[in-house]
């Protein structure tokens, strides 16, 4: 079996190119550093050759940790006798750049014998403006061969797998006699090889300059990031609410049809209680899920993000963070842990170092089943404003923006008590052109988010919910959930959360959410499934509010969780990534000490307005 490595600059189109070539899920966004893993697959024209997708890099002079990874694993690559070919991709909208790091490619594969194909990737993109380029006297000029692409439309795709097929057992075939060891006399290679075999013409540089006028604008591009941020959030609940709505009505059907069906007794209750009451009553979010991860990767995949970190850099330096540092905290919306891995990006390892204290106070999708819970019982459906806008919206974008206000209050502290890591690194950013999002791998990606997101999490409150169910139905059938062996667990603990006004079965779902955060919402689901024996299965939402749990509570809850560092995977991933369990164990330390202070004195506060 032989391998091929595919590797370019960051917003190439390299990683569409791997998922068109081998079928894959790899996940594709126009940003500098999405890609933080090196994926491989066999292709769908040939099964015997194997496709190696690696981490965008400007060059082979490693800087940032990402690139360190995807330079050594090439260099590596090279050495691998089963390396039979190099696929370099190049945005041929940016020629000039592109050919730049091509250059290093083919000098670096020239030394190991290895062949080269350079992949003219978005030939598409010159077509529709009426451009084009000399392939044919680039090729001739580099002595490797040149394939015009398009990794959207597919366009050339059978041209590239038959050059790499071709050539897989000729591995001294298509070796450029270019070689140039001085960076100044490639970028001068790269700058007449551009202007003579490029597309003519600045078509492309002014329309991308025309649309950052006005993003990039001090005024109107601060305005244009809160609307999108704040369409962001209120989508959650406006594009998901149908789809939410058809889970909880079939989740209540397939109740009705089944649990007549059982005998009574055991069985029957789990089945209710544990199953639809537990698992059930996180499914229901699960749309919410995919809104946020399919929104997140329009933005990412329009381009709209690096002048995001561009108008974020300048605040964000007031709390000693880089604008690098925005997409590794946006990543975290989604998740931590692929933040975490983004924060790779972020050039000055003390920079990089705060990041990662801000990201578990990101508020991550983990949050979102019980921010939605908690809103819904708490917040009413209504609009405001003359019905511009939805108090619920409002109240997402309000616990958000606390979350994030709250990582960034704790790097501005470290940072200013802290001497060594006032120092930074400039800031240096590449501005991808804008793009039309390619909607397929987007629903691609946030459909395999959402179901990874269910497995991953369904797996622990699974279990969580069986343990909470058998202790909670016995030795009393669950005729008495207080009496229960549950009950007796729980009302030990209360006076914990009793100042947050919680009685015992809050607390209980507390604890086991420190597992998963998500894990709440079935602990709740599990319980009030118990407490309510012979009722008709209702919302989560409703049985809160029937409760009778004060509003303070509920704010208190909101504000412990936007806080609280309840996620095992970080905490390991964050291990890995630093080389030792102190960062973690500081952390989890320290954030659950700071929500526990937060959620009494929200408590306190709320409870005094609302008297």
């Amino acid at each position: 079996m032989s391998k091929t490595i595919l590797i370019g600059s960051p917003n190439s189109g390299k990683s569409l190119l791997f998922n068109k070539l081998t079928g894959l899920n790899q996940k594709v966004a126009n940003f500098p550093g999405i890609t933080v893993n090196i994926s491989s697959g066999k292709s769908l024209a040939n099964p015997a050759q194997v496709l190696m997708d690696f981490p965008g890099v400007y060059s082979l002079h490693a800087i940032s940790g990402e690139e360190t990874i995807s330079v050594d694993a090439f260099y590596a690559g090279l050495k691998d006798p089963e390396v039979s070919c190099v696929v370099c991709v190049v945005d041929a909208t940016r020629l000039e750049k592109g050919l730049i790091f091509a250059l290093q490619v083919i000098n670096a594969c020239a030394e190991q014998k290895k062949p080269v194909v350079i992949a003219a990737n978005m030939i598409d993109v010159l077509d529709g403006h009426g451009m084009s380029m000399d392939i044919d006297g680039l090729a001739g000029a580099l002595k490797v061969p040149v394939v015009a692409i398009s990794a959207r439309s597919g366009v050339g795709l059978a041209d590239l797998q038959a050059l790499i097929a071709n050539h897989r057992d000729t591995p001294s075939a298509f070796v450029s006699d270019i070689i140039a060891t001085d960076d100044s006399v490639v970028h001068r290679q790269a700058q007449k090889l551009a202007a003579n075999f490029g597309p003519k013409g600045d078509l492309l540089i002014n329309s991308q300059t025309r649309l950052d006028r006005f993003f990039l604008h001090s005024w109107f591009g601060g305005v244009s990031f809160l609307f999108i941020m704040y369409l962001l959030f209120q989508s959650i609940f406006t594009w998901a609410a149908p789809a939410m709505d058809a889970v909880e009505a079939a989740l209540q059907f397939a109740a009705s049809v089944i649990l007549p069906l059982l005998p009574s007794g055991a069985v029957s209750d789990f089945v209710a209680d544990a199953l639809f009451g537990g698992i059930g009553a996180f499914l229901v979010f699960v749309p919410q899920i995919f809104i946020l991860t399919l929104v997140v990767g329009m933005l990412e995949d329009s381009g709209y993000l690096a002048r995001a970190a561009v108008i974020c850099h300048k605040p964000l330096r007031v709390f000693g963070l880089t604008g690098k540092s925005f997409i590794p905290m946006l990543s975290s919306v989604a998740c931590a842990i692929p933040g975490i891995y983004a924060a790779r990006t972020v050039d000055s390892p003390r920079k990089r170092w705060l990041t990662y204290l801000a990201i578990p106070l990101m508020p991550c999708s983990a949050r979102l089943p019980v921010y939605s819970l908690l809103i819904a019982a708490f917040i009413p459906a209504s609009a405001a404003f003359g019905g511009l806008v939805g108090w619920q919206g409002l109240a997402m974008v309000g616990i958000y923006l606390f979350g994030i206000l709250c990582g960034l209050l704790v790097t501005a502290v470290v940072s200013r008590t802290n001497a060594a890591l006032q120092t930074d690194l400039p800031f240096v950013l590449e501005m991808p052109p804008y793009r039309l999002p390619s909607w397929k791998p987007l629903l691609r990606n946030a459909w395999n988010r959402s179901k990874h997101f269910v497995t991953k999490a369904g797996k622990v409150i699974f279990m969580v919910t069986v343990v909470i169910w058998v202790l909670g139905y016995f030795p009393n059938q669950g005729a008495s959930l207080g009496d229960s062996w549950l009950g007796y667990l729980g009302k030990m603990i209360e006076p914990l959360f009793a100042p947050f006004g919680l009685d015992w079965k809050y607390g209980v779902a507390i604890l086991s959410s420190f597992l998963a955060r998500e894990v709440f919402v079935g602990t709740l689901g599990t319980l009030f499934g118990i407490e309510g024996g012979e009722e008709n299965i209702i919302s989560l939402a409703e049985h809160i509010q029937n409760s009778g749990l004060p509003i303070g509570a509920g704010f208190a809850l909101l504000v412990f969780f936007s806080i609280a560092l309840q996620c095992v995977s970080t905490l390991a991933v964050l291990r890995r990534e630093t080389g030792s369990w102190r960062l973690p164990a500081q952390l989890f330390v320290s954030y659950s000490i700071f929500a526990y202070a937060a959620a009494w004195l929200t408590f306190i506060l709320v409870q005094s307005i609302a008297a």
